[in-house]
């Protein structure tokens, strides 16, 4: 359901945002990287990885991290706030063990955006970018194509490639994809195939998961693999007058999946079977806790970038039932794994080398409403106003950022953007901010498009 403010909001954001990708492309074409100097800037260069816990389908500002408990009873909802470690601020009832830990996390309470469609907005979301719209047809109906801006983890993997079996992306537990809908965002776009981040598809909390993809056959060893390799370079080699665009991009994906075959580190991170049944129960045995677990096992690995999504595709998009399926599923399962995960990270050192972001594509309308043909009540899409938590890696903890109005409707005091977050990230990871890289019309894009979020590590409002 949108907004009514919606097709006002995406002219103005089109209009006054960056320019969008358009036109015909060739996966990979005109893409250049520029290196740069160091910068001073505040967190530079301190995170060796970024965990981006994604709660897919827009988590309620006011019903989470945001609760104005004199709000009108249409505007206020079901849960009643309770108190945290920082003096003054509270969160949800159903929220304990965070509150419990909010000392260790930047609460930002005003993010905003214009774009109020799923689709679109995990797109500005996990690149930072206007999503690019078609050539005719309606912008409702945009899914992936390779005209998309590239996401964090590919456009990381362009300007800063690895060449140790360990990829640049690992996203779990499965992609966004609904039907025939695919959400755009998720992997390299114009950039080719070569760089899309390693989508994981399965339930880490399944007794029988494992990585297929990185389990070889019966009898198979890593001395066998690699003279298969080189038999297969040879033959490619061979063929080199027939090249084009498919091949390469088979030929990059062959040399892509012999790194990880070969990549010893890489097979024991997905083995979360090695995790002790009381750790196992501590993130909660579910697909959620499991993946959080399974992320947990990736930065150890030396993962840049890893995505971890709540259950499935718009698993938060809680039009209908909003206070049942918060107090009975999500926010226990949100609660309980955020928990475990800030525990360990915290107490293997790898908190302060770990950027980890919670947030979704946006949040849920002020106003309660129910759905034709519906009984019970929830709540819509709302990008004006939502939150994000923010720890790690130089992070300031135990604040909070931003002032939302008495129904967390807009914000009062400054805003910032998916685009605001892009550049926290690659600064984060110590990309330099000069840093480009040209789509298929030869324009240079910045890969830090936005402002760094400062107050981060200072503590002081915008």
């Amino acid at each position: 359901m949108l907004s009514p403010l919606y097709a006002w909001n995406r002219r103005n954001f089109l209009r006054i945002g960056a320019a969008g990708v358009a036109g015909t492309t060739l996966a990979g074409m005109g893409a250049k990287p520029l290196q740069a100097a160091g910068t001073s800037a505040a967190g530079y260069g301190q995170a060796k990885s970024v965990l981006i816990v994604m709660l897919s389908g827009g988590p309620s500002q006011l019903d989470m991290w945001d609760p104005k408990p004199n709000a009108p009873a249409e505007v206020r909802g079901e849960f009643s706030p309770i108190g945290t470690k920082i003096p003054g601020v509270a969160v949800c009832e159903h929220l304990p063990k965070f509150a419990q830990q909010a000392d260790r996390w930047s609460l930002l309470r005003t993010l905003a955006h214009q774009e109020h469609n799923h689709l679109l907005a995990t797109h500005v979301a996990l690149t930072g970018r206007p999503t690019p719209l078609p050539r005719g047809g309606s912008d409702l109906d945009r899914v992936e194509t390779r005209n998309d801006f590239p996401n964090f983890a590919a456009a990381l993997d362009f300007v800063r490639p690895r060449h140790d079996g360990i990829p640049t992306g690992v996203s779990l537990p499965n992609y966004l994809i609904e039907g025939p809908l695919t959400w755009p965002g998720q992997h390299a776009g114009f950039l080719g195939a070569k760089f899309d981040p390693w989508q994981v598809q399965g339930d880490p909390n399944a007794p029988d998961f494992r990585m297929q993809a990185l389990a070889m056959r019966e009898g198979m060893n890593i001395d066998r693999l690699k003279s298969r390799q080189s038999l297969l370079e040879e033959l490619n080699h061979g063929r080199a007058e027939h090249k084009n665009a498919d091949t390469q991009t088979l030929r990059d994906q062959q040399q892509i999946a012999f790194k990880l075959l070969t990549s010893g580190k890489m097979v024991q991170a997905f083995d979360i079977h090695r995790e002790s049944e009381e750790t196992r129960e501590r993130y909660g045995r579910n697909k959620f806790g499991q993946s959080l677990l399974l992320s947990r096992r990736m930065v150890e690995a030396g993962v840049p970038i890893i995505q971890a999504t709540m259950g499935i595709v718009q698993t938060w998009d809680t039009h209908v039932d909003n206070w049942g399926r918060l107090k009975n599923t999500l926010l226990p399962q949100l609660d309980q794994g955020l928990a475990a995960l800030m525990d360990d990270l915290d107490a293997s050192g790898l908190l302060e080398q770990t950027l980890v972001i919670v947030m979704g594509e946006f949040g849920r309308t002020p106003k309660v409403s129910t759905l034709p043909g519906q009984t019970i009540p929830g709540r819509d899409h709302w990008a004006h106003a939502y939150s994000g938590l923010f720890a790690g890696a130089g992070v300031l903890g135990g604040q909070v950022l931003g002032e939302t109005d008495e129904q967390a409707a807009f914000p009062v005091t400054r805003s910032w953007s998916p685009a605001d977050i892009c550049s926290t990230i690659f600064n984060a990871l110590g990309v330099a901010p000069d840093v480009t890289i040209a789509d298929p019309l030869e324009r240079p894009h910045l890969l830090q498009n936005g402002a760094l979020i400062q107050e981060l590590y200072s503590g002081r409002a915008g």
